[in-house]
């Protein structure tokens, strides 16, 4: 590897070289990623990384790249590929004229990654988020104190089901996994999933007493996603039953046409008051249109 200390500085980030690692420092800053922001610094061994790419990035700029080794970074597992270019902790935006030197320390890192490196890893290799965390989410507060999560029910946001159930409190040793659908997504939420329970956890996020959903402004992905990944962390640390489990995808759900077209509705409000893009009006209501 390169001089151990040696530092690239980007927008937003610095990647320092150590001789087992690298260390990504976020800046804090008006224009950093509020993911960043709340990240502070991340350390990556280089058994956690599956590979390194370089590219031409937007406006003249180039990218040096990371790619988690999967199962490596419970951050990137709980994500589950639903991060945008511009909050993925692993790429590093450089002014074009650093193409060169972005060039060489790609070549650099990979001469020094293991040879199993796109293996799928056996365990966590990058720290989660240290617990306490908790967040508000439409309807209800989400807290994690390491060892339960605990959701306590707004009157506002929260559906009779979670009325009736109550405030939950869960153990970890109890969990078998996180499912984190991006608040950027129509319908985003985190679920808890059990390891065992005698009755099937409702489909639909707002009817799961073991689910909390976003909203706009509520559970965003500097919160929520830092949240789940240190759950999802500790669950695979409660024990050798945890250790193959892997964050399930959001299940596809037939819904009712009439549910369908008032959840467009609300979509066209949104859109209509400019807290959608055009995009993301016609990406969302393709998707809602996809599940008829």
């Amino acid at each position: 590897m390169s001089r151990m200390g040696d530092v690239l500085a980007g927008f937003h980030a610095a990647w320092e070289f150590e001789s087992d690692s690298v260390l990504i420092r976020f800046e804090r800053g008006i224009r950093t990623p509020k993911l960043f922001q709340a990240l502070g610094e991340r350390r990556i061994p280089h058994e956690a990384i599956a590979g390194v790419t370089q590219s031409p990035g937007k406006r003249g700029t180039t990218v040096l790249q990371l790619v988690p080794r999967p199962g490596a970074d419970p951050l990137m597992e709980a994500a589950a590929g639903q991060l945008k270019d511009g909050s993925d902790p692993y790429r590093l935006v450089l002014s074009g004229e650093r193409e060169t030197l972005a060039e060489y320390y790609a070549d650099e890192l990979r001469a020094v990654l293991p040879a199993d490196a796109e293996e799928p890893a056996d365990r966590y290799l990058v720290a989660a988020p240290e617990a306490p965390l908790q967040f508000k989410a439409y309807d209800g507060k989400a807290s994690f104190d390491g060892k339960s999560v605990a959701f306590r029910w707004f009157w506002t946001g929260a559906s009779s089901a979670k009325w009736k159930a109550g405030d939950q409190s869960f153990l970890v040793t109890d969990l078998s996994g996180v499912e984190w659908r991006s608040p950027e997504v129509f319908e985003g939420h985190l679920r808890l999933l059990r390891r065992e329970t005698a009755v099937a956890q409702p489909a639909q996020a707002d009817q799961d007493p073991a689910a909390v959903v976003f909203g706009l402004g509520y559970g965003p992905v500097h919160e929520s996603l830092p949240f789940a990944a240190a759950v999802l962390a500790a669950v695979r640390a409660s024990g050798p039953a945890a250790s193959g489990v892997a964050v399930a995808a959001a299940p596809a759900v037939r819904r009712d046409p009439a549910d369908i077209a008032e959840r467009i509705r609300h979509l066209g409000e949104l859109h209509q008051a400019g807290l959608l893009t055009d995009d993301e009006f016609t990406s969302k209501k393709a998707e809602l249109l996809a599940e008829l």
